[in-house]
């Protein structure tokens, strides 16, 4: 996106601030309705669809807050969402709202066209309509961010990492979703002027993580002493991002970021899919001991993910200069709060085995 993209100059959330959240009950966006609740003033409403991945719970310690409000609703609905844009009349919207199971959309590619490319565009366009109906100051003060993956960017080799100017490669169902998906939201800055700034990060983990994703699916299945699955010889490679940095980057972007730009957003911390394995395992060791022997003797290896990408890693830098951001966790401690979590909340992912018991999809 544009380096000269017109900007208001860069601000701090205000009691004033609503901040409109989509997919605000999923992994990532819980994390940031949780961190705008506690660390902004602003009010947040929280739009989304309660899809299997959806879950409240995740966030019961700000339910209570007199700043925060739900309402559920499909973003691919253009009339449910230009009414809710309408009535809460937001400062900011905040996209977050998408499938994004790579193996989910091997199995079945439809949902992630409907809500990443055409839910994308339906919020763009609502968002749209709202804006031009403004006032000069709040049109000036209005941001749209975007929020997407790495995996737009395809697959890096030994060396390297993904920069804000890397072309697109994606290789998935899900990952050509997202990348359609930001397409249109530069597209309605670089046509339409709406104010918007897309955001790219690395694989996430962290506390209230559903279940079917690398870090959550090992810890349980080795709680339960369950095999340990490990695609291929676990040598992919992904740089990890804990959560909860990843939520203070965005409300950073939100207000600080310039209207065209965009924002790689990564904790550098590249592990194999197989030292990540092992290092739970030994947390567990540490944490919860197994009576049959160490964890790792669960660890499973079987058939790869199709199309699987052989590496990603983000570089950081423009957002880490311009906007002065810095990831506060390593992956060391990060996966160490990380495990501790979900040995202490079987009551958060307990529920959940009704959802999705482990079973392998994408074959």
């Amino acid at each position: 996106m544009s380096a000269d993209a017109p900007s208001s100059a860069p601000r701090d959330f205000t009691a004033e601030d609503r901040i409109l959240v989509t997919g605000g009950a999923g992994f990532i966006g819980s994390a940031v309705v949780r961190h705008l609740i506690a660390r902004t003033p602003a009010k947040v409403l929280n739009l989304d669809k309660l899809t299997y991945a959806g879950c409240l719970a995740s966030l019961a310690e700000i339910d209570a807050s007199p700043r925060y409000a739900f309402t559920q609703g499909d973003i691919a609905d253009a009339e449910f969402v230009q009414k809710t844009i309408t009535a809460f009349q937001p400062t900011a919207i905040m996209h977050l709202a998408a499938e994004s199971h790579v193996d989910r959309s091997i199995s079945g590619a439809e949902p992630f066209i409907v809500t990443n490319v055409l839910g994308t565009f339906t919020l763009l366009q609502s968002a749209l309509v709202y804006w031009r109906g403004l006032e000069e100051a709040a049109k000036a003060a209005f941001r749209f961010l975007h929020i997407s993956t790495d995996e737009v960017f395809g697959s890096l080799g030994e060396s390297g990492l993904f920069s804000e100017t890397t072309p697109y490669d994606p290789r998935s169902p899900y990952s050509a979703s997202k990348a359609g998906s930001d397409h249109l939201a530069r597209a309605w800055f670089h046509t339409y002027g709406l104010p918007v700034l897309v955001s790219n990060c690395s694989n996430n983990y962290g506390p209230y993580h559903f279940p079917e994703k690398l870090i959550p699916l090992t810890i349980l299945n080795a709680l339960a002493g369950k095999p340990l699955p490990v695609y291929g010889k676990g040598d992919n490679i992904r740089d990890w991002l804990y959560v909860e940095d990843h939520a203070k980057a965005l409300a950073l972007i939100v207000q600080r970021g310039a209207p065209g730009r965009s924002y790689n957003v990564g904790g550098r911390n590249e592990r194999t899919n197989l030292e990540v394995v092992r290092t739970i395992c030994a947390r567990l060791d540490a944490l919860r001991p197994r009576a049959a022997g160490p964890h790792e003797d669960l660890i499973t290896f079987v058939t790869d993910r199709p199309g699987h990408d052989q590496r990603y890693a983000i570089d950081a830098t423009r957002l880490e200069t311009e906007l002065g951001w810095r990831a506060e966790e390593t992956f060391d401690t990060g996966l160490t709060k990380t495990v501790q979590w979900y040995i202490d909340h079987e009551d958060w992912w307990g529920p959940l085995k009704a959802r999705y018991d482990g079973q392998r999809l994408g074959l």
